[in-house]
């Protein structure tokens, strides 16, 4: 039902009559049907129309395929070293579904590097009136440390360490990357200072400059 059979005839056919057409048309239907079926006979299948996406090898195993055919894939077994301090810098802001229980419990955190995902943190880290007045935090920095990301959530849980001032300001700024990175820039230890001379003022001396590269 579904091949088209276009009759071609001159005067010749005209003459012999509509019963010379009609088995004409019939042994072309016939012949047609008998070529297919033993086409689908020699290729082994009934009923099946090849595609383009059959034109591939057909293996079972994967392993006798060439290498431009296989996809690489593999798993994570282990974690040997974490790289990310799991701190970032970002803004605050309250969840968009008012009437969610987690609206209650929980603000989102956005940081600053789009690497790192958004976070949610407890209400109890954010300041008193932040719930009241959200618009006055907008454009503050706020360091949050990310302590678990379940598998079955969109974003992970942390909490907020520190608020670090208004966004754009150097201080904040630096002290921001310095936490992102982990560079410990917090003050001097007793025992480092009393590496120092205690007489003060002192200098280098000469010989000892003499050593030296000067780089003031």
């Amino acid at each position: 039902p579904d091949v088209i059979i276009e009759a071609q005839f001159d005067d010749n056919d005209a003459d012999h009559g509509q019963d010379h057409l009609q088995d004409t048309l019939t042994d072309d239907i016939k012949k047609l049907s008998l070529d297919t079926s033993e086409k689908g006979k020699a290729a082994g299948v009934t009923g099946v129309h090849r595609t383009k996406q059959d034109d591939g090898p057909k293996v079972n195993d994967p392993r006798l395929l060439p290498d431009e055919f296989l996809q690489r894939t593999a798993k994570v077994v282990y974690i040997l070293e974490k790289k990310h301090s799991r701190a970032a810098t970002g803004f605050i802001k309250l969840l968009a579904d008012r009437n969610s229980e987690l609206f209650k419990r929980c603000a989102m955190f956005s940081p600053v590097d789009h690497r790192v995902p958004r976070v949610y943190v407890p209400l109890a880290d954010c300041p008193p009136d932040f719930v009241t007045k959200p618009e006055a935090y907008s454009q503050m920095l706020f360091i949050c440390r990310i302590v678990d990301w379940k598998e079955d959530c969109n974003f992970a849980s942390g909490r907020l360490c520190k608020s670090l001032g208004q966004a754009g300001e150097i201080e904040p700024e630096s002290e921001g990357i310095l936490t992102e990175y982990g560079v410990d820039f917090s003050d001097f230890s007793p025992e480092v200072l009393e590496c120092l001379p205690q007489n003060l003022p002192w200098d280098i001396s000469p010989g000892e400059l003499a050593k030296r590269r000067d780089l003031r």
